[in-house]
Parts: C-alpha cells; structure tokens; sequence
C-alpha cells in the first residue's frame, strides 16, 4: 500500500489535497493557519511560489515553518517548473537540488518528480528518495491541450516504470470529448495497476467533473484550493470535501 506519511491512497474515496502558495514564511503561516479547520488528507508546499526560492536557508526557513504550524500533516513537497505550469524558472541542476534537499530535510512525506526531465537524474532521485523511506510523486502538466488516449496512457505507464509510487497527469481540456479521453485514459491504466495509485484532472471549468470522479475511474487524491489556487478549476477544499462525501 502506497501511503504519503500516514495517508493510504487506496481505491475508494479520493483524498484531498491542499497546495499552499505562499511567497514567504509569513504568508505560509497564514495558509497553514487557515487549514487548522479544514477536513483534508495532504498539502502540498509548492516550492516554487516561494520567492527566494534560489536560497536553500530560506527552503530550509519554509519547511520548518510548515512543520511548525501543521506538525502531523502529510507533506507533499513540489516545485512546478515554469515549463508545466509553475511561477520560477530554474536550471535543471538546481530543480534536482531541490527535491534532494527536501529528501534529505526529513521533514516531508513526500516529492514531485516531473517525467519529462532528465531520466539519470530522475532515476538517481527514486532511489534517494525510496531509502528514505519518501514517496515518489512523478507527473506531468499540460496545461494547453489534451493528449491523445495513447500518449495519456503511455505517459503515466512510462511513470511507473521509472519508478514513482504515484503516477500523476493533469491537462487542459478543449471539449468534453478531451475529458472523457482523460477519464478513459485513466481507466485503462488503473485496470493495468489496480492496486497502485494514479492521479489524474482534466483542468479548469470544464473538466471539473474529473476532480471529484476518482473512485469511478481511478484517481486516488484530488486537489482543493485552500486562500489560493494553484491550477485553474481548484475547488475550494471545503465544498469539495462536502461534494465528496455526498456522492460517495
């Protein structure tokens, strides 16, 4: 059973998870703050909104402040490169840096790998991060079209063979025949791997109905905004936690 801390992504209900995008340790506080009421499953510290990010102290300053304020939570740590959606652009090296160093923090549950980056370096990542004992998220965005059925499949497969715990695909739907292709893709692949977790969303307006579909087509965790969104078509975390327990 695949688990991000103490959180088992396990088929049935999707779990909730909650980014924080704060650009500073007391914006992060004020967000970490706001959950202290909230019914969720995972944040997410998405790195990248951090505005030093370039300076390991002050991620280092962001961690401990997270761990201070939410101490028991599981801690998906990501830093969302410009090229999929994110707000900073860094160099490759550095990108790997990153993730090494929250490996090595022991302060999170978990890391985002993207797919399309260097495999030596993913490869030696998974193996860092699978001593540790922390759970590899590997992904891909894409936030201007849908691929094909075949390419949605063949790129979380490719996923799993490169060694994630969790394979994760989010894209941007054009029609509602796009998100259909994203459910479906999901089906497929979930019918291959029944008993390890995929995470899937078609974005925006549209494809909101695939946020709260996963125990349907196999999507094990879904996201909510908590103060902000950090992609578009993120429900607010309490309404989705209630559409969530109405339709399951």
């Amino acid at each position: 059973m695949i688990t991000i801390g103490n959180v088992r992504l396990d088929n049935g209900i999707p779990k909730i998870c909650v980014p924080i995008v704060g650009v500073d340790p007391a914006e992060l506080t004020q967000e970490c703050r706001y959950l202290r009421d909230k019914i969720y499953d995972v944040v997410e510290l998405r790195i990248d909104f951090l505005s030093d990010v370039e300076n390991l102290d002050a991620v280092g300053d962001a961690l401990d402040e997270v761990r201070k304020e939410l101490p028991d939570s599981a801690l998906l740590f990501t830093f969302r490169t410009k090229e999929e959606g994110g707000e900073t652009n860094v160099s490759e090296d550095y990108y790997f840096e990153l993730i090494r160093y929250a490996v090595n923090s022991g302060r999170v549950d978990a890391v985002d790998v993207e797919y399309f980056r260097s495999a030596a370096k993913i490869k030696e990542t998974v193996e860092l991060a699978n001593k540790a004992g922390v759970t590899v998220v590997m992904s891909n965005h894409d936030f201007e079209k849908t691929p094909s059925f075949t390419e949605i499949s063949d790129r979380l497969i490719g996923m799993k063979e490169r060694g994630a715990d969790v394979a994760k695909l989010a894209c941007m739907p054009r029609s509602a025949k796009d998100v259909l292709t994203l459910l479906s893709a999901t089906e497929n692949v979930k019918s291959l791997y029944p008993d390890e977790p995929l995470i899937t969303m078609s974005m925006g307006k549209l494809g909101a109905v695939s946020r709260i579909s996963g125990e349907i087509f196999g999507s094990a965790m879904t996201f909510g905004s908590a103060k902000k969104a950090s992609a578009p078509g993120q429900i607010e975390v309490t309404a989705l936690q209630k559409i969530l327990e109405i339709l399951h």
